[in-house]
């Protein structure tokens, strides 16, 4: 919704984390530090079948075009690979009760579960799956990342993957100092949207600095030109669709913690 009175009035626009493809299309004023939604779903597919995972279910949130992207691309990319879509289910947004769902998927057998959905489902989804029998991992994407998602999964998620923007295991000192730098400040520690606010704020300031004015198509210049900006999310670089080039990471949960796993590069 901001995007287009952005353009309209060509004032830079940079968004922290609309991850759907749409959001930089509206203009050459709209620009993004995080990666897009099908980049998430072809690196999940691709880390699905180096897992030896060949057989997986989909279980997707129709309200949410996030969800549907992250499918659609991890479908897209699994497939052609060689990869088997054994059962797709759906829910909305808000639902409690997912055992219809999940005893369908239950009887297919997948490999692993393919659940591109925000934290608030993702946990009871977990919960309720482990309670049917379901012992599979899940597999997700940066919206599992938020603060009740493993208090309320209470265990149900380790084993399981997501891809994401930022790691607080990451031994970067750009990426330490940040961490030491927010918890003095909050008392807590940053999750990915704090980082990749951070980086927006700060790729923004560089932009500044080099275009030496604030002169809206100056600075919308500068960005565009960001190249290999070393940000708490990764070095990033601006590519022609305005949209950020730069890694993923992937983590997975034990004992019921984030535990990074790997960097996936595009």
């Amino acid at each position: 919704e901001a995007a287009p009175i952005c353009q309209e009035n060509k004032i830079p626009m940079i968004s922290p984390a609309s991850t759907n493809p749409k959001v930089t299309e509206v203009g050459d004023y709209i620009f993004r530090v995080c990666f897009i939604d099908p980049f998430q779903g072809t690196v999940m597919a691709k880390f699905a079948l180096s897992k030896g995972f060949k057989r997986v279910a989909i279980l997707t949130d129709e309200k949410q075009d996030y969800s549907k992207g992250l499918a659609e691309a991890f479908v897209k990319s699994f497939t052609k690979a060689g990869g088997e879509i054994v059962k797709e289910q759906s829910y909305s947004s808000g639902d409690k009760d997912f055992r219809a769902q999940l005893t369908s998927i239950k009887a297919a057998k997948p490999d692993a579960i393919f659940l591109p959905g925000y934290y608030g489902e993702v946990s009871l989804i977990a919960r309720q799956a482990r309670r049917l029998g379901i012992k599979v991992p899940f597999m997700g994407g940066d919206g599992w990342v938020g603060n009740s998602l493993l208090p309320v999964a209470n265990g149900a998620l380790d084993g399981s993957f997501f891809s994401s923007h930022f790691s607080l295991e990451n031994q970067d000192p750009v990426v330490q100092g940040f961490l030491e730098r927010y918890k003095a400040k909050y008392g807590e520690t940053p999750d990915d949207m704090a980082a990749l606010g951070y980086d927006s704020a700060m790729i923004l300031a560089d932009a500044i600095k080099r275009a030496g004015t604030t002169d809206s198509a100056a600075l919308r210049d500068a960005i565009a030109n960001t190249r290999d900006f070393q940000g708490v999310t990764g070095k990033i670089s601006i590519d022609e669709q305005r949209n950020a080039n730069k890694p993923a990471v992937i983590q997975t949960v034990e004992n019921n913690q984030f535990k990074f796993l790997e960097t996936v590069a595009p």
